[in-house]
Formats: structure tokens, sequence, C-alpha cells
């Protein structure tokens, strides 16, 4: 319904009201009818509905049939730590969902408790639930707008609309209607709506919309929609489901194997089992959550509170990140940047360098003078943001907001808009008029108007917000103060252009991000001028293709047509909550991962929607901290791109663990699997594998995790979403290395076999020291372990001191002889065990010499002979 087009009259009309409120039997008819004025929760999830929920995943199922059959057959070892790390896994991510669902509960908390409302002509403080369409609510500076209003009357009311707009300054409201159909929310100034506050001034407003009709339960609903997954949930539940379909084939194939050739049934099934155990990287889930949890423990110090430990690796994925300007991109502070006086334009600066003319003094008196900002103890000034900004000017150059006295003045309104305040000067008075300068320059009688609206235009086009000064002498103050007699035949004195600039550490990290291959993208509730100008300036645009869109423009586009233009958008401004969402979903559809910044209720769907939502930690409402992923605790953009940085480093790190645990899990495989097929005996009893996968693997894995950022991490472009972990031969690294295990162990097996040695042992220390050299080679991608520094990651060092002194233990320690099936080595017996192992480590070192080689003449130019 468009109500901002509606006179009061037909309002009311519509309504079935009056300026004096219903009457108090309507007002229960409607409650009936239109229910409680309250959000409502969609289905919720049941606590043991969240919980049962982290056993879907596939590898957590085969994990959990792995354990149930170790049970049956007595191996209640392998039973209880395969459940132990599962029920960790579970704990962990119910309680990442857990929290997410509290984002509902914020923004209910934002509906008010009481409302000043008019009923049977009466006035009386009701419970805001109880309101219904119709009723007449009475407003007053600290009021929060209990439901959707249509504005009756305004007394200079002004209202905060930035949580549910972004819109970086109070709105003045107007009780007139307004002609368009279409309009964003934002540019209805006859209307007020609920969860936003009154700042300024008084008013009366008329209910057209309570409860889940109104703008916040239209976000309300959206923010009930599903949230995507990251790209490693994608990449792992894809893996884990190919990973489930071989080891099932590969147990099968080898238990029939076995029983045509006429093994024992029982002694297949404990072998198949251990072949299920040696595939499934058990450790994996545990690893990636505790990976991801220091990672978001070490972020805090860039200023990144990590919410959902997703979003860290989430973060490396990014390929778009759209972003709010106010207080983001710009310093949210208004700020005089250029002045006009004496028909020259100057910046703010250079203002000091000026001859200090008659009207030169005069212009900063009369920011000074009609301003209505108040210095507190610290000597901060307080006040709207453009009056402080004002005040900043006049200040330094030390005029007193006191210097000469205000007598009387005409309170701004939102028709005429403009102000006047009346001073004594040299026992006169003068009064200083300030306002919009299409109306004030109309008023002014010392000035060529079509030269001095050119300039206004040409300042306007710069995105600034434009204020104009003049000046009327009077022999004594006027009586009866009047806006018509008193606001005429003035005297020009200047422009000023304000603006909230760009943070300067913004425009590096806006060009890091290009370099990186992220585009960045602008989404603001700020005039699209204003938009376009510090886009321009920070970067975001430099590109005659790059386009400028409203939200207006936006509505009047179809989803094809948008879909086509959406990759050259990078500035949108006026846009509503739904176009957010719109905006983040068609980046979606088009492949991209997509960061967006809000700090308003408006923002929460899309935050919740995006790939990772980045709320605001200074000025973001509860449900924007609620729906997000991540809090930037300074709200600053350059955060966002150390977060960034962080987060491949992390995701770098995530898939040299999965390397190093997959080409682990494929030397055991390809040992078991081989082993009996050249006629050995299986070669590790079911607590070895376990044992392997969970000290040998998982120290060493979750110590990766510390490894420093690659050189290169943000002069590449992202990781294609659709890349798999086994892209940029990662697959075929874990094959031929996890054979390269498998081979070693074998030749050691058959070795030992045959002089009489402790060859099941032998083998066993042979795969878990040959791990501890992988994991060493694998450090860098291309550096060689001792050009990265064999200190450099000291957790790493430690994982692999102490899994050697375990393993050392294990195989020497009496007691825990029988428990891990294991014999003494003798000193021959060890050194083959240490010559073996070495083998892996100089084989990956050799194999990234090879790759640096071949990278480098790739990049050498052809050259034609």
């Amino acid at each position: 319904m468009n109500w901002h087009k509606l006179t009061i009259p037909e309002t009311f009309e519509l309504l079935g009201s009056s300026e004096h409120g219903l009457r108090s039997t309507a007002a229960e008819e409607k409650l009936i009818e239109f229910g409680p004025n309250e959000l409502q929760e969609g289905k919720k999830k049941s606590v043991l509905g969240i919980l049962l929920a982290q056993f879907k995943d596939v590898m957590i199922l085969i994990l959990l049939a792995a354990a149930i059959i170790s049970g049956i057959i007595g191996d209640l070892t392998d039973t209880i730590v395969i459940l132990v790390i599962v029920l960790l896994n579970a704990i962990i991510g119910f309680f990442q969902e857990y929290r997410a669902e509290k984002a509902m509960q914020a923004l209910k908390q934002m509906a008010v408790t009481q409302a000043r409302v008019l009923r049977d002509g009466t006035s009386s403080w009701l419970p805001a639930t109880s309101l219904v369409p119709g009723d007449v609510v009475l407003l007053e500076a600290g009021n929060a707008l209990p439901a959707d209003v249509r504005i009756v009357e305004s007394v200079n009311l002004k209202i905060e609309e930035a949580a549910l707009t972004g819109e970086s300054h109070a709105i003045d409201k107007i009780s007139e209607r307004l002609e368009l159909d279409d309009i964003p929310l934002g540019d209805k100034r006859n209307m007020a709506f609920k969860g936003t506050f009154v700042t300024y001034g008084r008013g009366t407003a008329v209910v057209v919309a309570t409860g889940m009709q109104t703008e916040l339960g239209r976000i309300a609903k959206m923010l009930q929609e599903d949230e995507s997954l990251t790209p490693l949930q994608q990449r792992l539940a894809a893996f884990g489901k190919k990973l489930s379909v071989l080891v099932l084939l590969l147990c099968i194939l080898f238990f029939v194997a076995g029983w045509l050739r006429g093994e024992d049934v029982v002694k297949m099934i404990m072998t198949s089992i251990s072949l299920a155990v040696a595939a499934i990287p058990e450790a994996l889930p545990a690893v990636i959550t505790i990976s991801l949890a220091l990672a978001a423990k070490r972020m805090i110090r860039f200023n990144s509170l990590i919410r959902k430990l997703p979003a860290v690796e989430t973060l490396g994925s990014v390929t778009y990140i759209c972003t709010d300007k106010t207080g983001t991109l710009t310093k949210n502070k208004m700020h005089v940047e250029a002045i006009l006086v004496d028909g020259k334009l100057y910046e703010r600066n250079a203002i000091a360098d000026v001859q200090q003319s008659n009207n030169v003094k005069l212009l900063l008196h009369a920011f000074a003078l009609n301003n209505d900002t108040v210095t507190d103890d610290d000597n901060n000034i307080k006040g709207d943001s453009t009056e402080v900004a004002l005040m900043e000017v006049a200040k330094d150059q030390h005029i007193a907001a006191d210097a000469w006295p205000r007598l009387a003045e005409i309170a701004f309104d939102a028709d005429r808009k403009l102000m006047t305040t009346f001073h004594s000067y040299n026992n006169a008075v003068i009064s200083f008029t300030k306002g919009a300068p299409d109306i004030l320059l109309q008023r002014c009688g010392n000035i060529d108007l079509s030269a001095m609206q050119q300039t206004v235009d040409e300042m306007a086009a710069k995105g600034h917000r434009i204020l104009g000064f003049a000046y009327r002498m009077w022999d004594e103050l006027p009586h009866d103060l009047s806006a018509d007699l008193h606001e005429t035949d003035l005297q020009f004195l200047g422009l000023t252009g304000i603006i909230d600039p760009p943070r300067e550490e913004v425009f590096d990290a806006v060009k890091q991000c290009k370099t990186a291959g992220i585009v960045p993208v602008m989404i603001t509730g700020d005039h699209p001028l204003t938009a376009k100008t510090i886009a321009e300036r920070i970067g975001i645009l430099n590109n005659e293709k790059d386009l400028v869109i409203t939200g207006q423009q936006l509505a009047a586009m179809d989803d094809d047509s948008f879909l086509s233009k959406v990759e050259r958008i990078k500035v949108y401004a006026r846009v509503s909550p739904e176009q957010k969402l719109q905006i983040v979903k068609m980046l979606q559809q088009k492949g991209h991962y997509v960061a967006m910044t809000g700090d308003g209720v408006n923002d929460a769907p899309s935050l919740k929607r995006a790939n990772i939502g980045i709320a605001m930690g200074i000025t973001g409402t509860d449900v924007s901290k609620e729906a997000a992923h991540m809090i930037l605790l300074d709200d600053n953009f350059s955060t966002i791109v150390k977060a960034v940085r962080e987060g491949r480093r992390i995701y770098d790190n995530i898939l040299k663990f999965i390397k190093y645990l997959m080409t682990t899990n494929s030397g055991e495989l390809w040992t078991l699997l081989l082993g009996p097929m050249i006629g050995l005996p299986v070669a590790l009893l079911p607590i070895h594998i376990l044992w392997i996968n969970l000290v040998s693997d998982g120290l060493p894995a979750i110590s990766l995790s510390f490894e420093k950022a690659e050189k290169n991490v943000m002069d590449r472009p992202p990781r294609p979403p659709q890349q798999s972990v086994f892209a940029n031969g990662r697959g075929l690294h874990m094959i031929w290395v996890g054979m390269l295990m498998a081979g070693i162990a074998l030749s050691a097996q058959a070795w030992a076999i045959n002089h009489g040695l402790h060859w099941q042992s032998i083998v066993f220390n042979v795969l878990c020291l040959s791990q501890m050299g992988h994991v060493l080679a694998i450090r860098s991608e291309t550096q060689s372990f001792f050009s990265v520094g064999m200190f450099s990651n000291k957790p790493l060092i430690a994982a692999v001191a102490l899994a050697l002194l375990l393993q050392i233990a294990i195989t020497y320690i009496p007691f825990l002889q029988p428990v891990f099936q294991t014999e003494a080595l003798t000193l021959k017996e060890f050194l083959l065990v240490g010559a073996a192992s070495s083998l892996v480590f100089i084989a990956v070192e050799i194999e990234k010499k090879i790759s640096n080689s071949r990278r480098k003449k790739q990049r050498l130019p052809q050259v034609d002979m």
C-alpha cells in the first residue's frame, strides 16, 4: 500500500479512524483481525533437532558405522576413540548453530514495550503489542517507533533511520503527501517505521502497519531463510560422498578377494574394518575445527571477531566484498571540505590563509553562531553532525560559540529548510540564516542567481551536501518574528560543501583487494552522487564500464536484466533490504563468494545469506551482529582486507593438512591393500591404524595451521569456488606419495620377514616416521624446508618431536607394548626405520624443485625462431 501518496483525510478514511484516534471497541475488533503487534518467528529448531543435525555428514556416519562394527567384534578401544572424536565435533557444531538462532530473538527485542496512544480522544500509555492500524500515536524526542506510521503532524520532527535505511543522518519528517509511486524507504519523508527513533521535535502519526506487516516484519521473514554453505563445507561434503563410495567398494573388493582365497572370514572382516579406518581421515573434522578456532582467536588481534568458525576459511575464497559506505569506507563524521566565499572556492584547510575580508569573518561567525551544538566537559563538540562540522571550522579559526549573544531565533523546519538566529552586534542586531541553497538564494538580493545555481550544481556533482549562508542587519530585534517577513532581503555570504570523507587507509585496502582479484562494491542508503564521489575517490569506480544504479532503477529491472549487469555494477544507492538480499543472491548465482558488510537491521537478511556476513562492532545493531558470521571491532574496511589475508593463509594451511592427512591415509590404504596381494601378511592391526590417524596425524596437522602466509598470498586471485581439494596436483601428490610410503613400508616388511626381524613394529614405525618427514616437507607449496626456516613454525617442530617421543614410548616401554601390540626394536632395526622414513622427505623436496622449474619456464616469454 502506497500510504505516502495519500492525504491525511484519505489515510484516516481508509483506516476507519480520525485525528482523535480509534474507539476502544473498534481497536479491540481490529486486534482480533490483525493480531498482536509483534514479530513472529518461523518454525524454530529444537535443541535436540540442532544436535541430531550434526550427525548427518557422510563421513561422520561412516565413522559411526566403523565404531559400531569395531564394538561388535570386541575392539572397544577403537569404538571409544572414534565416538569421542564424533561427539567433540558434534558439540562444537551444535553451539555454532545454536548461537545463530539468536538473530531472530535480537530482532524481537527491538519491539517497543509502551507507546503513547490516542483512543476515544484521550491520550494514554498502552503496550505496543496492542496497537492496531488506525491508532493515533504521539511522538517526541527519545521515543522509539512502535509500528509503521503515516505522519499526521510534524513540528521539527527528525527520525534516525540508519538501522533500517542506512541513511547517515536523521531525516526531517513532513505530513504532506508525496507524488511518486515507487520510492525508496529513505525518501518516504511522510512515513516512519517500527524500530527507528525520534531524535528531535515532536509529532503525531497514524499506525498503518503492525507486526509482520511492518518493514521490520518483512526483514524478520527474510531472516528465516537458510544460510548458504561455506566453500570448505561444500568441498568436504562432496569429498565425503566420493570417499564413502570408494571406501565401500574397496572394503567389499578386499573382503571378497580374501574370502575367495580361503582366508578366515572373521580375520577378513577385521582387516576390512582396518582398511575402512585407514581410508577415512577420522581426525579431519576435529583438526579443521581446532585450527579454525585457533585462527579465530588470532584474528581478534586484527580487530575481527569470528562468530561462526567456518567464516575463517570462507574469507580465503571471497570474490566480492559488498560494503556499506558510512563508517566503513568513510569516517562517519561530516567534514567541511569546500567553502565558497567572495566568489572563490577554497578547500577547508586553505580558509586560514585567506585574507580575512568582512564576508569571510561574517561567514565564520555564522558557522559558530547559527549552530545548536554544545561542548562537553572533555571539550568534545556534541550535536547534529552537520553543525558539528561547521563548529569545528569556526573553532579552528578561534571563533567562540558565544562570541555574539543569541537574542532570538526562527527555528528550522522541513518545509522552508532554513534556520535564522539573531545576535547582538556593534550596538545593533545581526541575523544569520543558513539552509538549502535553492531556497536561501531566492531570498538574497546581492547575487547573480543563475551563476550561483551553476556553482551549487557543480559542488553537488562532487557529492557534497551544500549549505548556504546569508545575513541581514537590524537596528533592533524585530517583534513577532516571522520567516516570511524576516528571512527576506538577505545578503549572501557563502556556501559550504560538506561530506563524510573516506578513511585514509581505505585507498590502499581497495587497491589490495583488486590485486587479490576481489571486487569491492559499495551498497549505501546515501544519495547516488555522494556514493559515486566516494567510490571514485577510493578507487571502487575507475572504469567507464562500471555502473552506478539506484534502488529505484534496480526495482525496474527484471531478474535476467539484473543478472546480465550485476558484475558491472560497482555502486548501489538508496536500496531496500529486499534489494540487498537480491544483490547477494544474484552474485552467488553468477558463481561468486560474497562478503557483505552491514550495521543496520536492514542489513541482517543479506548478512545471513551472504557467504560471509560482516557486522560493524561499533555502530552495528544487535540484530546485525547476531545474523553475521564475523564482527569488525573497528568498523574499518581495511580490517576486512587483513581478515581476507588471514583467511587465505588459514585456507592454504587447511589444504596442507588435508593433503597431509589424505596422503597418510593413502599410504596406510595401499599398505593394507597391496600387502596381501603380493603374499605378505596384513601389515597393521586396527589399533596401529587408529594410533597413526589420531597421534601421528592429529598433532602435526593442527600445527600446520600455524604456518605463515605464502609470499604471494594476496597477489593471486581467489580460489575458484568450484575448485576441489584435489586440484593443483594435490590429488596426484596424495596418490604417489601414499604409494611411495606403502612401497617403502612393504619393502621393509618383506626384508624384515626374510631376516627374522620384528616386522610388524618396523612397518608401524616406518609409516609413522615417514609421515613426520612428509609434514616437514609440505610446510610450503614452493619453498624448501630449509628456506622456510626450521623453527619458523615452532608448534609444528614440537608436535613432530612429541609424536616421535610417543612412538618411541609405545615401542620400547614394556607395559605399553601389549596395548599397542609392539615389540622393542634393536639398534639395527631402528636405523633401518630412520633411513627408510627419510626417503619420503627427500622425494617431496625434489618434487617441489621440479614444480618450481616448470613454473619458471611457463613464465618465460616465448621467442620466435
